[in-house]
């Protein structure tokens, strides 16, 4: 896997713009693992997408990430320092191969099988707003037999499953313990790789525009030729035009 130029941040930026954030985070693996067919990603666990994610932002922007997050309790502002490697460690040795094996993991709850969440599950119950019926909905997409005939409470089902999904997919849902040092509340915050990574991009994209209509206007060079300097040319006329 190799860190997008410039032309591409550009390019992926451009396509990923007006779309949904989980077609986004779809966009962004799609473009690091080419070597697997594009429609096979919104299938793909949720744990595999992250890692693919964390992997590119690695090699994108590095291992070091610093997030900000309101405190849950007092809303004070936090800076939270986090680390790619941190977040992987336990990642299974297969997901860093290029078996990449795409098939869910399954689990049976009251002779029911279950199979753990896919993009394709998230975008389905994107519109909820009630987070319990949210869950209900997730489980009832991930039921890959249930009898016409059998009324089901999926709702009673939702702790075993959520445990379940947590052992076979555990870094489907990346969650960091905090605590306040304001108010000494402690938390699990939801981390959210794909957004964090698109913000990246987006700032990144925006200053390459920027930089590009500035030496456009102090020297008439088009964007191609822009890019054909080296970062640290580039950086050079950027600051003798006083950017």
């Amino acid at each position: 896997m190799q860190a997008p130029g410039d032309t591409e941040i550009l390019a992926l930026w451009e396509r990923g713009l007006s779309r949904h954030p989980i077609d986004r985070a779809l966009l962004l693996c799609a473009w690091a693992r080419p070597d697997l067919p594009s429609s096979s990603f919104p299938d793909l666990p949720l744990g595999k997408i992250n890692r693919v994610l964390l992997h590119l932002r690695e090699i994108c922007f590095g291992p070091r990430i610093i997030a900000c997050i309101d405190c849950e309790h007092c809303s004070t502002r936090m800076e939270v320092t986090l680390d790619t490697s941190q977040l992987l460690a336990g990642i299974n040795e297969d997901d860093t191969t290029n078996k990449f094996d795409n098939r869910p993991a399954e689990f049976e709850i009251s002779n029911l099988r279950f199979r753990v969440p896919c993009s394709r599950d998230l975008a389905a119950i994107s519109g909820e707003r009630d987070i319990k019926a949210a869950a209900v909905k997730l489980l009832k997409q991930c039921c890959l037999e249930l009898p016409e005939s059998r009324k089901t409470d999926f709702a009673s089902m939702l702790p075993k499953a959520e445990a379940a999904m947590e052992i076979l997919d555990p870094a489907a849902d990346i969650n960091l313990s905090l605590s306040c040092e304001d108010c000494d509340h402690s938390w699990l915050a939801s981390f959210n790789i794909g957004s964090l990574l698109w913000d990246e991009i987006d700032v990144r994209a925006r200053a390459l525009l920027a930089e590009v209509h500035s030496l456009a206007q102090a020297y008439g060079w088009t964007e191609p030729e822009i890019f054909a300097l080296s970062p640290q040319r580039r950086a050079a006329y950027l600051d003798m035009v006083g950017i």
